[in-house]
């Protein structure tokens, strides 16, 4: 059984040859089969990598304006897909989240019958229920600000208890997205976080029905982590839960990577001007080192 477990003392460290592509992303769109289109974000050559950003973000602000993706269309094709409601794609529930069977279909789409998967926060949502729905299609998956949290409440009563505290930048960063996010949607601050308190209620109601449901009618696949062969990832910052995120992963997984972010919160992670180098690197690294039989012979940085 191999697990690595990374936990960050500082993000001074550069990882010696990472060199961004210079060619810019190409735009791109397809319909879903239920007539919403999709927009996508794909640079790179190589085997296939899949971001999927958080709720209220896109593409290009989660993974273009921070480097990641960048960092890994050397050596990758990367493919960053705005979920439906979100970012240049369609907005049929506006407000509301993405879907990974849109993930599936961009996947079909582009003919790629393997990637890499790595999402952020809702994103790492959908990684969750795609490593459900279709585990032979996935080389690794990744989890920013997320993971899976332990189900029993035996489990979830023993894990440990994570730090107490907040990155002082956190309020300044959420305060930036929803000013994007409200620009985005083509409406003004104060109606967008009227319809974010919203959604935040209504998204807290349905999270407690779908409790009292699950036991008698799950919904559909549900994942059995012992089951996971392929290696999995997850980043998360010091002061957004990770233990929380990622003791049963720890427990359960075969191959699984831990990295903890010191003094980063839940968009501070992530986010461009706020980002610490580290998540950049431990995702390039994963990712590079995870690559199938053939294609580590284009490592050659």
């Amino acid at each position: 059984m191999i697990r690595q477990y990374i936990f960050s003392i500082a993000f001074c460290l550069l990882m010696p040859g990472v060199v961004f592509a210079q060619n810019k992303p190409e735009h791109k769109y397809f319909k879903t089969s239920d007539g919403v289109k999709i927009h996508f974000m794909i640079k790179g050559k190589g085997a296939p990598v899949i971001l999927i950003h958080g709720y209220t973000g896109s593409a290009e602000g989660n993974w273009f304006s921070n480097g990641i993706a960048d960092a890994l269309a050397v050596n990758h094709m990367v493919v960053a897909i705005d979920c439906r409601n979100h970012g240049l794609s369609d907005k049929p529930q506006p407000m509301g989240p993405g879907k990974a069977e849109d993930v599936i279909e961009l996947m079909d789409h582009l003919k790629i019958q393997k990637a890499h998967l790595h999402g952020y926060s809702m994103g790492g949502g959908i990684v969750g229920r795609l490593m459900a729905m279709i585990p032979d299609r996935i080389i690794t998956a990744g989890f920013g600000g997320s993971g899976v949290q332990e189900v029993d409440p035996e489990w979830r009563a023993k894990a440990p208890k994570d730090k107490e505290g907040r990155d002082p930048q956190e309020d300044e960063a959420s305060a930036r997205l929803r000013t994007r996010r409200a620009k985005d949607l083509g409406i003004t601050l104060e109606e967008y976080q009227k319809q974010l308190a919203q959604r935040q209620e209504q998204q807290r109601a349905a999270l407690a029905a779908a409790r009292e449901q699950s036991a008698a009618r799950p919904a559909g696949p549900q994942l059995d982590l012992t089951k996971i062969t392929f290696p999995v990832l997850a980043v998360n910052g010091e002061f957004d839960r990770p233990l929380a995120k990622t003791v049963r992963m720890h427990r359960e997984l075969r191959n699984f990577t831990n990295v903890v972010l010191p003094g980063k919160s839940h968009l501070t992670a992530i986010m461009a001007g706020y980002m610490p180098q580290e998540y950049l690197e431990s995702v390039v690294r994963f990712i590079n080192a995870n690559d199938p039989t053939g294609m580590k012979s284009a490592h050659k940085r």
